[in-house]
């Protein structure tokens, strides 16, 4: 494999990783940072962007993610949760990739949100509730189903839930990036070296 693609690879990982780590704060104090909402819920209507580092608004826009890449890729993981999340979010994709008619539908109506959200912000609470009841209509029929384990009190909230299945969505985007970009789970058994290698390069640019 040309290691120059690696990169290519790592920004999606670090996109999912990012998004659902917000999964995890809302799943279990309900709360969520607004900026690494907003790369996530943008992501999700930059369907025809240029480049994979302009998915996500640019290199410096998943720093935080790419962290949490390094950190799992180092088995240092703070958050057990999280891995088990992305891996299950993974499974899910590859079961949407083979829907092509839900894959179609979807996309069609993101392209009629996505004015909307671009007038009111895609961080709008009613943008919220439909990306999360898109997800509930396209996603949460396929397997695997994703188990998102918290606190009661919040899981039971209309609007957390919205939410989350928001940044589930976001997710999605991110691991369908990630095998259009070639990625594959033998990246983490046979590559490791070069993605912690393009990790460090995209931290250093991302910091930069």
């Amino acid at each position: 494999m040309n290691a120059d693609l690696m990169p290519s690879r790592i920004l999606p990982l670090a996109g999912l990783l990012q998004a659902l780590r917000e999964v995890r704060h809302l799943a279990e104090n309900g709360r969520v940072e607004q900026v690494p909402l907003a790369t996530a819920m943008d992501s999700i209507f930059r369907l025809d962007a240029d480049s994979v580092a302009d998915v996500y608004g640019g290199i410096h826009a998943v720093g935080e993610g790419l962290g949490l890449v390094q950190l799992y890729l180092n088995g240092a993981m703070p958050d057990p949760q999280l891995p088990k999340l992305t891996l299950a979010i993974l499974q899910l994709e590859r079961a949407f990739s083979r829907e092509q008619a839900t894959q179609q539908a979807l996309r069609e109506q993101l392209q009629s949100l996505a004015i909307r959200a671009r007038n009111e912000g895609s961080t709008h609470p009613e943008i919220l509730r439909e990306l999360g009841t898109l997800y509930a209509r396209h996603l949460s029929p396929l397997s695997p189903k994703i188990m998102v384990q918290g606190n009661p009190h919040y899981l039971g909230r209309s609007d957390v839930v919205a939410e989350i299945r928001a940044l589930l969505l976001a997710g999605i985007r991110s691991a369908l990036l990630w095998r259009q970009m070639g990625g594959s789970q033998w990246d983490f058994l046979l590559r490791r070296s070069q993605m912690r290698q393009a990790c460090q390069q995209l931290q250093t640019l991302a910091s930069g």
